[in-house]
């Protein structure tokens, strides 16, 4: 079936076949940037054409450029941002690490519990294995979870409080002059509040896994350490946990701070450094 010509241009857009070639790339460039505000047209589609109105000489053509804008992301030294970013740092590199050595973890604690029935760390294996399979390797791991990640937490962001709360407090000069000490006392201070978060976490791990049928794991340890010694009771632990915590965190993290890392990447660098330093802590 045969279409006249004003036909064929009905089912098409107007601009399409319309004779002016500078108001096709008008029209194109308005629908384009209303679509997509981040375009920008080259200067000569802007420019006034020669009998003053506005267009596209026949010698330049239209075209679109794209502006990326692929700026890093900061986090504001001490905004609440970063000591955000600082706390889910702790939180990642203490509880994932912690929870991922919870077989070498309950080997230890049986050998201090029983040295004489575990003897060595392969013997150890050997006997967990023996007396209750491959699921008695991994008995404990939610209370070394949560405890060590609140641990973590408060670490790695009351820390970063601490030692900007200290140089304030100091000032300028004598932070400058001091710097090491506010960092050991900034250090310190994270470390006794990290530990009040783990201990009542970590009296239930140790308890779970030394105690056979004493519990499954956090759901029902907890109570039933609470029923039998008291909200006290999870405390028992704590000065002992300071004494292990706090020299050996202290110096960690105030060797750490004499480095300057980007922001951008602060909590990447750091929380490598905390996979170290909590698998070494986990067996002093």
């Amino acid at each position: 079936m045969a279409f006249s010509q004003n036909s064929r241009q009905s089912l098409i857009p107007s601009f399409l076949y319309s004779s002016s070639s500078s108001s096709k790339a008008l029209i194109l460039e308005k629908m384009t940037f209303s679509s997509n505000p981040n375009l920008c047209s080259s200067p000569a589609s802007s420019s006034p054409s020669a009998n003053g109105t506005e267009g596209l000489s026949s010698s330049h053509k239209s075209f679109v450029i794209f502006k990326y804008q692929n700026k890093p992301r900061k986090i504001e030294l001490y905004s609440p941002q970063y000591y955000a970013a600082c706390t889910v740092g702790g939180i990642l590199s203490c509880g994932l690490t912690h929870t991922a050595v919870t077989p070498l973890d309950l080997v230890k604690c049986n050998m201090q519990i029983d040295p004489s029935k575990y003897k060595s760390i392969s013997s150890g294996f050997g006997v967990l294995l023996k007396e209750q399979g491959v699921k008695g390797l991994v008995r404990g791991w939610v209370p070394t979870l949560l405890g060590y990640s609140a641990q973590g937490a408060c670490k790695f962001g009351f820390y970063e409080y601490f030692k900007k709360y200290y140089s304030d407090i100091a000032g300028p000069e004598y932070a400058a002059k001091y710097k090491t000490l506010i960092y050991l006392a900034g250090s310190a201070s994270a470390e006794a509040i990290a530990d009040v978060a783990l201990c009542p976490f970590e009296a239930v791990k140790v308890r779970v896994q030394t105690q056979p049928g004493f519990a499954r794991g956090l759901a029902d340890g907890l109570p039933k350490f609470v029923k039998s010694e008291g909200i006290l009771g999870l405390y028992k632990g704590l000065v002992p946990l300071w004494g292990r915590q706090i020299p050996c965190g202290r110096y960690f993290l105030g060797a750490t701070s004499a480095v300057y890392f980007p922001q951008s990447s602060n909590v990447v660098v750091l929380a490598l450094l905390f996979f170290v330093f909590s698998l070494n802590m986990q067996y002093l």
